[in-house]
């Protein structure tokens, strides 16, 4: 199995951007798992901007598959005093798969105090959770397995509970602790609406817009606690609200997805 710092580390420059190969293991379906693919346009971007403030804010559209051989090509939208605008395209042998729009920010002053409204919610720790997985995972994506599930609550596909997952999940590769790898975890999960599936069949993440609202301390122990909730499913697509916190409850991420659901 390929870790994910190895894949990262085997990233290089080209003439054009960079390039990446993805091995079989981090593939959902016929396609590169998509938080690996957001996750390769922030390490590109951040290669080819390292002196960017931090990333405060990404949105990607997941336009087609792509595996095997990938480029990145990086683009400078605007750059102005405290701000950076770029966009980043994953490209496979059919065009682009994956396209990226970052926004960086150096952080100011401001009279304004602090304020956060995202409580975590109380679960037991992920030593006390069963897997979320049960059972033979043979036919499951094959991305899977570079993460551990754990249930803190909600529900599981198929179950017919109602569409919210609560999860503890952290990387199998204990290596993986950059900002690249907090977001290629954010999106392992399936969508929530897969709960009220009575068949299963194929899905999509079409967009992802995410917020970065803190980063792990010194104190990070990997775990991540991850709740995702579908908020509307109609007519083969779903919107839900994704918030990612680490295990000391500190949000982390604060996302929503538009999903394609073809059964």
């Amino acid at each position: 199995m390929t870790r994910y710092t190895e894949l990262v580390a085997a990233i290089a420059a080209t003439d054009t951007g960079f390039s990446a190969h993805v091995s079989d293991d981090w593939k959902q379906g016929r396609t590169t798992y998509g938080g690996l693919s957001a996750a390769l346009c922030v390490e590109a971007a951040r290669r080819a901007f390292p002196e960017a403030p931090p990333l405060r804010s990404a949105q990607f559209a997941f336009v087609g598959p792509a595996a095997g051989e990938l480029s990145m090509q990086v683009r400078t939208l605007r750059q102005g005093k405290s701000t950076l605008f770029a966009s980043v395209d994953l490209i496979g042998e059919q065009g682009v798969a994956t396209h990226g729009t970052l926004t960086f920010g150096a952080g100011r002053e401001s009279h304004i105090p602090a304020y956060a409204d995202v409580p975590c919610p109380a679960v037991a720790p992920p030593d006390a959770c069963e897997p979320f997985h049960k059972g033979d995972t043979s036919q499951a994506p094959s991305f899977i397995r570079q993460f551990d599930f754990r249930v803190a609550g909600g529900g599981r596909p198929g179950t017919g509970e109602p569409p919210e997952y609560l999860l503890w999940i952290r990387h199998r590769d204990a290596a993986a602790t950059s900002l690249s790898a907090l977001i290629a975890l954010g999106d392992a999960p399936p969508p929530p609406a897969m709960t009220l599936f009575q068949k299963f069949g194929p899905i999509s993440t079409m967009t992802w817009a995410l917020d970065i609202v803190g980063l792990p301390g010194e104190d990070d122990d990997g775990w991540r606690l991850l709740r995702s909730e579908s908020e509307t499913i109609a007519e083969g697509y779903s919107t839900q609200e994704m918030h990612l916190w680490d295990s000391r409850g500190r949000p982390l991420i604060l996302a929503r997805q538009n999903v394609a659901i073809f059964v």
